[in-house]
């Protein structure tokens, strides 16, 4: 059964719950850890909805799915190549990605977000998706233009790490076979990205495996699967989505 796990504020009081249709079920104790219904209800309309989780770290691949690597010449890459997004950069759905006083252009990557629901550790690939609470949208904003301005570093945290950066949402929805998702990134109306999971070099169990043999990830972190073709700049005034069928759609406006 899909359910789909939203954080709200709603008079003065953070709480969490399961949306359904406009209602949310409101429940007790801890989203991860066997909570429990409260038996009351709020509407949609009437809360401010959170991000759906407070992950201590996000983690973004790069180079993961075969036709953008396919595009940029690339080759597979023997382990997942992956980044840090600081949390300044975290993001809750419908708030406004903001333009760094640096210039640059800035880019939208449309992406699906693995949450972890269990403390993982030196986790097997075998066991590894007993680990994964559910899945969200996010949006991995980057300058594209300060990646390799200096020849010598690489500058892969300072480009994607601007405050605002990483929005995700709206939901975590957990029940879903990720293999079956398709990401669309929408910018003012128009598809520019439309990919599907199936098309990733490293599967969720592998990811969350493989980077488990490095960190420990906690509950409420989330991993960022990488992008695949599409990826575009978005302008001041614009507004860009993120959909994922069976987990919804994250909409922010840039300015």
């Amino acid at each position: 059964m899909i359910q789909r796990w939203v954080r709200f504020e709603h008079q003065g009081k953070t709480r969490f719950g399961t949306l359904e249709g406009e209602q949310i079920q409101v429940w007790d104790g801890v989203m991860y850890d066997e909570p429990t219904p409260s038996g009351s209800t709020v509407n949609l309309a009437d809360v401010r909805l959170l991000m759906p989780t407070q992950p201590s770290k996000i983690i973004a691949l790069w180079n993961n799915f075969g036709a953008l690597s396919a595009k940029l010449n690339l080759s597979r890459p023997p382990e997942p190549l992956y980044l840090i997004k600081s949390p300044n950069s975290y993001l809750n759905p419908g708030e406004i990605i903001r333009k760094p006083s640096s210039e640059g252009k800035v880019v939208f990557e449309g992406e699906l977000g693995i949450v972890i629901g269990r403390q993982a550790k030196h986790v097997s690939e075998a066991d590894a998706l007993q680990y994964v609470f559910g899945y969200t949208c996010a949006n991995d904003v980057t300058v594209a233009d300060i990646l390799n301005r200096d020849p010598s570093f690489a500058q892969w945290v300072r480009a994607k790490g601007f405050d605002t950066f990483c929005p995700f949402g709206p939901v975590v929805a957990s029940g879903l076979d990720p293999a079956t998702l398709t990401v669309k990134t929408i910018l003012n109306g128009d598809i520019r990205q439309d990919y599907p999971i199936s098309d990733m070099l490293f599967s969720v169990a592998q990811l969350v495996s493989l980077i488990s043999q490095d960190m420990t990830l906690h509950c409420g972190d989330i991993i960022l699967c990488g992008t695949s073709v599409g990826v575009g700049s978005m302008k001041p005034g614009s507004t860009v989505e993120v959909e994922i069928e069976g987990i919804g759609k994250l909409s922010n406006r840039f300015e």
